[in-house]
């Protein structure tokens, strides 16, 4: 492999990335070891980055703005011992998506040096504005939401500033979780800065160096090849939508076409509707959504290849300005998860044009919060936020998850972290039966959740797929949708959007927390019985739906299956059912 004039063999630059995949995972776990917000700590909401001296992403999981930010606001460069903080989206081209992501940048030099830059940025539980956790559904501008920071530099040749600190913690309301969470992502940072170093000692400055253009170099020829494989010549477009924007407004559209000319993709977001007035917007960094093109891509045709910035030039983003996807200033963003999480579905949909059978249903298609805030009896303030999830859609290879995240790395809360911590019980927490689409490959299930308020206090909500179902594929069925309940004391329900804030709870007061499920892949009457009959035994699926969507007749006493029932019925409804569909958007809107 030849790389700026040297050749280094495969076996050194597969050592080189096995290395920096191990510094990776170590700035994760020295971050969850250290933050006390348990939207980081617990849920792992946070993205580490390693990069080259010129700012690429050469091991991560997001887009890098380094170039950017050192270009427009440090022209003169940073010096060893430098770490820049920011959490302004409109700062950094959208590298963040609201200003609850805190990111810090860390150079790293080895014997005077630049050799590259170590990144990390987690979601912090509170910066301000009107609303606990600072995502005020009613928020117009992002002068509503809270405090945003500008890249600043947070420690100048190792001398912390500390009225950074002292700014950042007057203008939110957990100071001693956000310092506790600002100071983890900089232990992270330096943590790869100490390794990185080590690596330049024990290969040579050189070696290291050369290793990481060959990594960007051959994700490059790995990627066009995929490129040219699966995406097609003429162009194809997809639509789907978001609910809408908490303020009444919506549904919102969101379309995407794509196409090829050679081995550069190109994905073009015109079609888009406007930016809404409410804060679900969502500005989509180029890098941000290339990175997310290759996850895809990678993870569904050759989850061999390394992410990094090195296929970055063979894709081509059309983001109009004053889209969803690409909002004016000083437009909201604090709500920006349902844009951000729908566009895996359009992406989805835009790539299955053309091949239906090769790709992934539609899913939950958002971030689900949770946000509880409050005094308790003894009078201490108490603050949580929780990220939900939903079904993951049938894929050609399987069924979808149950009740996970989107996000891969992503994890639940521990109920015993929550009755701990905050004054809430936890009465359920389960699997929602039936809310995936039937398939020969099933939708995901969607979670239910019973949360019982110990303490007075008010709570927030974000979510969404409250209207619009998630599309099964290739003959597979549409998913459900997402519910809210709150249940008085006294017994009285109360439907709750899937965007609202600050309702009032009292003590002994429940709220049902229902996510979206997903659809399913395939037609449900090719599914194999053992499979049905599992599912039902396991709760998954009733008997009911068994026999309604996919011909299956199971015994209500012995939960055994009738074959030949089964055998018959099946027959009749493909009669009656002709031909399957390619996609299945359901009802206009959710019952």
């Amino acid at each position: 492999m030849m790389t700026q004039g040297r050749i280094l063999d495969s076996i050194t630059v597969d050592i080189m990335e096995n290395a920096l995949k191990n510094v990776k995972e170590e700035m994760e776990a020295i971050l969850f070891r250290s933050a006390m917000s348990p939207v980081i700590r617990e849920q792992h909401d946070a993205f580490p980055m390693i990069t080259t001296p010129d700012g690429k992403m050469v091991v991560g999981n997001f887009g890098s703005c380094v170039r950017e930010v050192i270009a427009e606001r440090f022209p003169e460069g940073l010096s060893d011992g430098d770490v820049l903080l920011m959490s302004d989206p409109y700062s950094c081209g959208g590298s963040i998506s609201h200003i609850n992501d805190m990111m810090v940048i860390v150079p790293i030099y080895h014997e005077g040096v630049l050799v590259g830059y170590a990144s990390m940025f987690g979601h912090v539980m509170d910066v301000g504005g009107p609303e606990p956790a600072s995502l005020p559904v009613k928020a117009e501008t992002i002068f509503g939401e809270g405090f945003r920071i500008p890249p600043v530099k947070l420690y100048e040749g190792g001398k912390l500033n500390r009225l950074v600190i002292d700014i950042v913690q007057a203008n939110t309301r957990m100071p001693v979780e956000i310092y506790s969470d600002i100071m983890a992502l900089v232990a992270s940072c330096r943590t790869a800065q100490g390794r990185v170093v080590e690596l330049c000692d024990r290969f040579g400055r050189d070696t290291y160096l050369t290793a990481l253009d060959a990594l960007l170099d051959r994700t490059y020829r790995m990627m066009s090849q995929l490129i040219g494989s699966f995406l097609p010549t003429e162009p194809v477009s997809f639509e789907d939508y978001i609910d809408d924007d908490g303020l009444g407004n919506g549904p919102f559209k969101m379309k995407l076409t794509i196409w090829r000319e050679g081995d550069h993709g190109y994905f073009d977001w015109t079609g888009t509707d406007p930016q809404s007035p409410g804060p679900i917007n969502y500005y989509l960094s180029d890098n941000m959504f290339k990175m997310f093109i290759g996850a895809f891509l990678i993870s569904a045709f050759d989850p061999a290849i390394m992410f990094n910035d090195g296929f970055y030039d063979l894709l081509h983003i059309i983001t109009p300005e004053g889209s969803l996807v690409r909002p004016k200033f000083p437009s909201a963003l604090g709500c920006r998860t349902h844009v951000l999480s729908r566009l895996f579905d359009v992406l989805s949909g835009a790539l299955s044009i053309k091949s239906p059978a090769s790709s992934p249903a539609a899913g939950y298609g958002t971030s689900p919060y949770f946000i509880y805030s409050g005094h308790d009896q003894a009078g201490r303030y108490f603050h949580l936020m929780e990220v939900q999830y939903g079904g993951l859609p049938g894929r050609p290879n399987g069924d979808g998850f149950d009740g996970h995240s989107w996000w891969p790395a992503f994890e639940n809360i521990p109920t015993e972290y929550l009755e701990t911590y905050y004054p809430l019980r936890v009465e359920f927490y389960r699997t929602g039966r039936d809310s995936g689409g039937a398939g020969y490959n099933r939708g995901g299930n969607c979670n239910e959740k019973m949360y019982v308020c110990l303490a007075d206090g008010k709570v927030s909500i974000h979510d969404d797929r409250a209207k619009i179902h998630p599309w099964g594929i290739n003959g597979g069925r549409y998913g459900s949708c997402s519910r809210k309940v709150l249940i008085r004391n006294d017994g009285a329900e109360e439907e709750l959007g899937s965007k609202v804030d600050g309702v009032m709870v009292k003590k002994g007061d429940r709220v049902l927390f229902i996510t979206g499920g997903s659809g399913g892949w395939g037609d449900p009457l090719d599914r194999e019985y053992d499979r049905v009959v599992k599912d039902v035994r396991r709760g998954l699926v009733s008997v009911e739906k068994a026999e309604q969507d996919y011909g299956v007749v199971i015994d209500r006493s012995t939960m055994e299956l009738d074959t030949a029932a089964s055998d018959a019925l099946r027959e009749k409804m493909k009669k009656e059912r002709g031909p399957v569909k390619d996609f299945d958007f359901g009802p206009k809107y959710c019952a």
